[in-house]
């Protein structure tokens, strides 16, 4: 089925926007999963085990709390295996999430956007406790199965794509899964590998990231598996997955262009050796918000000396302006006071001919 399509996603080199060239910097595209991110592979494993365990069985729903990504995940495996599936979000998750969500047959619960993803687990953790016999929950936050999944899955992908040469591994943390797996099978191979955390700042805006302070911590998360965790700024990471877009053709999101900065951080700094960046899904179901927002509007306010305020500027002929600007004085010296008006002018200027 094509369940057997989740796994053995693709490395390619970062060459344009690597700062070092004794570094050979590798990018895994997880948007190869059949349900477009790295979460199809917990997915997967975490439905299996439940099986297995027989705690899931046809007649119970599956429930599970999410950002998105483990959702659509879920929503592929359950579908091809006939299981009901209720998702509980926050209702500040991309519009093209839910619409991929509701096409595969999920039923979404939605919770204030405020509260993030700590309150839909607790949502979810209510209607689990309330009614044992209906819900079955994965608890992708708690799960080994989680982890597992890149233990046998992704880390030995890696291991084998970069022919056993893999010096450090950049990946961001959300449920903390993907580097609890891939640290514990990678450490097994070569204890020297370097493997990098990735986690947004407090009161980020990254969606399907998590900082590990002010937000419900994982019980799967050893943070002794990490060498390093670096801190990644919102609009740092959105900018970085706009240049992967514009630089190296790989269309990717918030959470990818996160892990791309840190990596190049890691990079500058090694020797020489073999990077792996882990991007966990593609840019298109963010297309609703502002990662890829196209600014073509001038926003620029001038002083007007006629009535003494600042105003918008709005050209007399819209997508044309016209300016005039007097020459130095021609009897004496230049002055800092001209110098000013002739530097303004100037700056003025190009920043039109910057916006067309």
């Amino acid at each position: 089925s094509i369940l057997d399509a989740i796994g053995n996603t693709p490395l390619v080199e970062i060459k344009k926007l690597n700062p070092n060239p004794r570094v050979k910097m590798l990018a895994k595209l997880e948007c190869f999963n059949p349900g477009g991110s790295v979460k199809d592979r917990a997915a997967l494993y975490m439905v299996e085990a439940g099986e297995k365990s027989g705690e899931l069985i046809p007649q119970k729903t599956v429930i599970e709390p999410t950002s998105g990504n483990t959702g659509i995940g879920l929503a592929l495996v359950c579908t091809v295996k006939g299981y009901r599936l209720l998702l509980v979000m926050s209702d500040a998750v991309s519009i093209e999430r839910q619409k991929i969500l509701k096409a595969r047959g999920a039923d979404i619960l939605l919770t204030p956007g405020h509260l993030g993803t700590d309150g839909a687990i607790e949502e979810a953790y209510r209607l689990v406790r309330e009614n044992p016999d209906t819900y079955f929950l994965p608890d992708q936050f708690n799960n080994e199965a989680n982890w597992k999944a890149h233990y046998y899955g992704t880390a030995e992908e890696v291991w084998q794509q970069t022919k056993e040469k893999v010096t450090a591994f950049v990946a961001t943390l959300g449920t903390s899964g993907t580097l609890m797996g891939v640290s514990r099978r990678l450490k097994e191979y070569d204890p020297s590998i370097q493997i990098v955390g990735v986690e947004p700042y407090l009161g980020h805006k990254i969606q399907g990231l998590k900082n590990m302070k002010d937000a419900y911590c994982p019980e799967i998360f050893v943070k002794e598996r990490l060498d390093e965790k670096l801190n990644v700024a919102d609009e740092d990471a959105y900018e970085m997955a706009r240049r992967l877009a514009r630089e190296e053709g790989i269309f990717v999101g918030m959470s990818s262009g996160a892990a791309m900065v840190a990596a190049c951080r890691v990079a500058a700094r090694m020797a020489a050796g073999t990077l792996v960046v882990l991007f966990p899904d593609n840019g298109e179901r963010y297309l609703s918000t502002s990662l890829f927002a196209v600014r073509d509007e001038v926003t620029l306010k001038l002083f007007n000396s006629l009535s003494r305020k600042k105003e918008a500027f709005e050209p007399q002929t819209p997508g044309t302006a016209n300016v005039y600007s007097c020459g130095p004085t021609a009897h004496t010296r230049i002055h800092l006071g001209e110098l000013r008006r002739i530097v303004f002018a100037d700056l003025l200027c190009r920043y039109l001919e910057s916006r067309g």
